[in-house]
This record gives C-alpha cells, structure tokens and sequence, in this order.
C-alpha cells in the first residue's frame, strides 16, 4: 500500500484544507459523508479493494514500472513503463473521466472519486513509480532493528516516525501542519508550480508529470549510492532524516494537487 494509510489520510486532509466550498458540497453529497473526513475516510479504500475478487483488476493501477537504472539514471516512459493492462497514470486519466461522466450512476462516480482520491497519494510515493526489485519490495532492510523492505519503510515506517502515530488523527495533525506550510510557509512560493499545466481533460499529461517527479526521487533520495548501501545500515536514523523533507513534500504535493484536480471536475460538471 503506497504510504501505507497514514499517508493516504494525510494526503485528504492536506486536499480538505484546500477545495472549495462547492467541491467540499458535492464530494460529500457523492460519498455520503459529511463530516470533515469525507476524503480520509475513502483514502485507503483502493487498497482493500484491489485484494477483493471485484477489484483484482484495479491491481496494476496503484503503480508505474520504470524501467530505468537508478541510481545513475531514473525516468518515466508511458510508452515502455504502462503495462498492457494499465498504470497509475492511465487509472488517474480514465478516472476523472468517469467522475465527469454524468451518465454514469452515483455507485459508479462514487468508486471513480475513490479511486482518483488514492491514485493521487500512490502517484507521489517514489518506489510506486520504480520497477526495480518490485519497486523495492525485494529489497530487504533494517529498521529500528526489524528487517522488513524498502518499500515498506516509504509506505509506513518514515511517515509514522515524522507524523508520530498511524491514526487518522495523527494524519490530520501532520496534514494541518503541511496545510500552514503551503499557505504561509516554506512551501508557499512554490505550491503555484505543483499545479502548473494541470489538466483534466489530458488526465495523462498531468499524471506522467508528477510520476516524473516521484521518480526522480529514487535516484536522489531513495537509493542515492545503490541497494548495497541500503542495506549497510539501520534506515531508522540519518536515512529517515535525509529523506523526511521529500516525504513531506510528497504529501504536501500530492495533497494541494489533489484539492485542485477535485475543484477542476467539479468545476467541470
């Protein structure tokens, strides 16, 4: 599960502090929810989902198989990396086109909201946009003296050390704190560049550019000397420390981009 579910939840939250209020109206009249956890509440529903019967399909959607070289060469390729049966950036596309498609029936635009909601998290966690080692889940490692992988330390164990919990609360609180960062903070010159060129009706463009950007990551920040190196050491000290202001960013990210991609369909409808 990329980010694990804290980091879903952070993500919605980061979006809820961002929408408008008629987005905020018409995503809680679709999702049946009306509480200020309308979008974290549904966050990790894609997870569970993929592993029903019903949603096997959805599987290849939560991730894009770079075929790159990192540490010395990362890049995306729609062509080469979008599996036959489809990818993150393919699900964002299709997606927001279901949830702009009227004729569609309210069950059906609820999953596609769903779907966008988590698509939008996955697509900024890097190892969701690597192919190598199964997007490091073949790359064992040791945290906080208990092996596990290296995927599994991006989707849970860095996020839980920054945010200090798993909860929705916890998230909420990490999400607040992002949201005073876009608004007035450190984030607040560049969060007009996280949206730029945004585009629902080229779903596509938009997703391969922020799988770019996640991409990228592993090369400068993910695995910067190689796998050898990963596994020399506990990922629970100065790794988590280098990498905590990219996690950040991620969530932050992913959170705005997801508030304006949602404003932008509804806008649309």
């Amino acid at each position: 599960m990329a980010w694990g579910a804290l980091g879903h939840y952070a993500v919605a939250y980061v979006a809820t502090n961002f929408v408008t209020s008629s987005t905020k109206s018409y995503m809680q009249d679709l999702l049946g929810d009306t509480t200020t956890d309308y979008l974290a509440s549904v966050a990790a529903w894609a997870d569970s989902y993929r592993y029903t019967s019903a949603g096997k399909f959805s599987e290849p959607f939560h991730f894009i198989d770079a075929h790159d070289s990192p540490p010395s060469s990362c890049g995306v390729s729609y062509s080469r990396d979008c599996g036959s049966s489809g990818c993150i950036v393919s699900a964002i596309s299709n997606y927001t086109s279901r949830l702009l498609t009227t004729s569609l029936s309210k069950s059906e635009r609820q999953i596609a909201a769903k779907m966008l909601i988590h698509f939008l998290g996955d697509i900024g966690q890097p190892l969701h946009c690597e192919n190598l080692d199964v997007g490091g889940n073949d790359i064992s490692v040791t945290y906080s003296g208990s092996s596990t992988n290296l995927h599994s330390v991006w989707d849970t164990a860095i996020p839980e050390e920054i945010a200090g919990g798993s909860t929705m609360s916890v998230a909420k609180t990490w999400a607040a704190d992002l949201t005073e960062e876009i608004k007035s903070g450190s984030y607040k010159s560049s969060a007009a560049q996280w949206i730029s060129g945004l585009s629902i009706t080229n779903g596509q463009s938009s997703a391969l550019t922020w799988a770019s950007e996640s991409n990228a990551q592993v090369c400068t920040v993910v695995m910067p000397d190689g796998v050898d190196a990963l596994q020399s050491e506990d990922l629970s000290g100065s790794y988590t420390t280098a990498a905590t202001p990219t996690v950040n960013l991620q969530i932050a990210k992913q959170g705005y981009r997801l508030a304006k991609w949602l404003d932008a369909i509804v806008a649309a409808l």
